[in-house]
């Protein structure tokens, strides 16, 4: 069966190439979309994108998010076609802290990596080209993720598993690509996917000690099981990227981390543009304002990343004043 060329899409220049008359239609109404319900953090875009999604021909939109990283989904999917609203930024928080560390010799391991959007934004030059190992259980999402390292030249690494607490196996259940989770309850149907801990990619030679590391977490409900089995990697020069979901009002992960562990914890404030210290968690009940939106905090116990932080602080700083 023949698969038609993926639709292409600039970012920078608001190209549309390849697409028919449908899908061009569909490209109009999932930015409207975009924008309208940005008003209300995008409640109820997703559904409705994956139902128009379902009067499409099935096809892949090819994004190109800039000259030297290109994302490839499927056309209409809801969670990603936020991406062709232009002035939309992805999980802005993680941007911020990507683009101003594209100078520092680190390591990226994209846990929960999905169709892999942070690991080819960081492997590419803009953000500089840093060495990436994405890490994802679901098969589906799997598939997704080793089609988009293919398309920008295999230039990160991927490895089908899920991170926990211990080493073995779990149950990876779930209906939404963006939503798989082996924190399901026991006996529930799904997959079989292997699990090891963070300090086992040090055990099994994937990754060296003495190097500077960022670890993204977004492992849906298994975060906290996710920073106890990396220990050893946690006492290296490593930040940890956790999501905090908007509908936890009691904040487990930023608890744990501010409880249990040596890190000192930020979070990405809008309302300052800055990363402000989380003392204490009150400053979360402030910030997590959407239910359906997760919220990014970073826990590291390095004095370099804390003094990167710092220093992207005050970079955004300048920036402000400047204009």
């Amino acid at each position: 069966m023949n698969v038609p060329e993926p639709i292409q899409f600039d970012r920078a220049t608001g190209a549309l190439e390849g697409a028919g008359a449908l899908e061009r239609a569909a490209a109009c109404a999932l930015v409207m979309g975009a924008r309208v319900s940005s008003t209300f953090s995008y409640r109820g875009y997703n559904a409705a994108a994956n139902l128009m999604r379902k009067a499409l021909p099935e096809r892949d939109i090819a994004i190109k998010l800039n000259p030297d990283a290109t994302f490839v989904f499927p056309y209409g999917d809801g969670y990603w076609s936020k991406l062709l609203q232009r002035d939309y930024d992805y999980e802005i928080e993680l941007d911020l802290l990507f683009r101003d560390a594209a100078d520092v010799d680190y390591t990226l391991i994209d846990c929960g990596a999905n169709y892999g959007y942070w690991s080819v934004l960081v492997s590419s030059a803009p953000f500089g080209a840093h060495r990436t190992l994405a890490i994802e259980p679901s098969s589906q999402n799997f598939a997704r993720l080793t089609h988009n390292a293919r398309v920008n030249g295999n230039r990160f690494s991927v490895m089908k598993c899920a991170v926990g607490a211990a080493r073995g196996t779990a149950k990876l259940s779930g209906t939404k690509h963006e939503a798989f989770s082996i924190a399901g309850k026991p006996g529930a149907d799904g997959e079989d996917v292997p699990v090891i801990r963070l300090d086992d990619l040090i055990d099994d030679g994937h990754l060296p000690l003495g190097g500077k590391y960022i670890v993204k977490l977004d492992v849906e409900g298994v975060e906290i099981d996710a920073i106890r089995g990396g220990e050893r990697l946690l006492a290296e020069d490593t930040a940890i990227l956790c999501e905090e979901h908007g509908s936890d009002r009691d904040h487990k992960v930023s608890r744990y981390i501010l409880e249990h562990t040596p890190l000192k914890l930020v979070v990405y404030d809008p309302q300052s543009n800055r990363y402000e210290a989380v003392v204490d968690l009150g400053i979360l009940d402030r910030i997590k304002v959407a239910s359906n939106v997760g919220y990014n905090v970073v826990g590291t116990a390095s004095a370099f990343w804390q003094a990167r932080i710092q220093h992207l602080n005050a970079s955004v700083a300048q920036r402000s004043a400047r204009n």
